[in-house]
């Protein structure tokens, strides 16, 4: 047994709908401008952009109906919904384990600084619970061709979109940082946001959903 100089902390890792097991998350992928109508929302052109990819930590990550604190060091943080893609072993379903919503928080306010100096995301998207998720459907028990995401704040709908409107596609992007990247099981891949993004306040209650999945809710507090 390996002795460490202290206990390492438990993996980070999200329930998979239909049994006990649960999904262990090795690292979070992020992609960028993927939704043309998004792009154009942040004043980007989607005709001459890939997507950006970015990481957020596993420790970022938590799950359905959990409270979450509002962060410090911001004004403005902002929701943005999402697919997210579990992998898992080659060869089983493309490796693709399964699919879940994510929702990816951002301080706006520090990515807008960031942006200004050509400086890293880092601080802007990587920070405590940055990376609620929903449990994991498996891929084999869910048809995700025409489905719509959306995202509810306090009941309203905030953003609405088909996956089908996505740029890059799941295979397209899974093939992109796969072929660039150390992508393996274990790794979940938040696919980009529709347009609607927006600021959130302690109070609020956020839920995200998609047709055959999970959905993810949480409350800022």
């Amino acid at each position: 047994m390996t002795d460490y100089v202290f206990p390492p902390s438990d993996p980070a890792s999200l329930p998979v709908i239909g049994t006990q097991a649960r999904f262990p998350v090795r690292r979070i992928y992020c992609v960028g401008r993927n939704y043309a109508d998004h792009v154009r929302e942040m004043g980007g052109d989607p005709k001459r952009c890939e997507p950006i990819i970015f990481t957020k930590a596993a420790e970022a990550l938590v799950e359905s109906g959990c409270e979450i604190r509002y962060p410090p060091n911001t004004s403005d943080m902002h929701y943005e919904v999402e697919l997210v893609v579990a992998i898992g072993p080659a060869g089983i379903n493309g490796g693709i384990f399964g699919y879940g919503v994510g929702i990816d928080l951002t301080r706006r306010d520090l990515q807008a600084t960031a942006k200004s100096k050509g400086a890293p995301w880092s601080r802007a998207k990587d920070f405590a619970a940055a990376a609620p998720c929903s449990d994991i459907t498996p891929a084999d028990q869910v048809d995700l061709s025409g489905a719509h995401i959306v995202l509810r704040q306090n009941g309203e709908i905030v953003q609405h979109g088909r996956l089908s409107d996505m740029i890059w596609s799941v295979e397209d992007i899974i093939a992109q940082i796969g072929g660039d990247m150390d992508l393996g099981p274990g790794d979940l891949i938040y696919t980009g946001t529709p347009d609607g993004v927006g600021p959130t306040v302690a109070g609020d209650e956020l839920e995200g959903g998609i047709e055959g999945l999970a959905p993810i809710r949480v409350r800022i507090v």
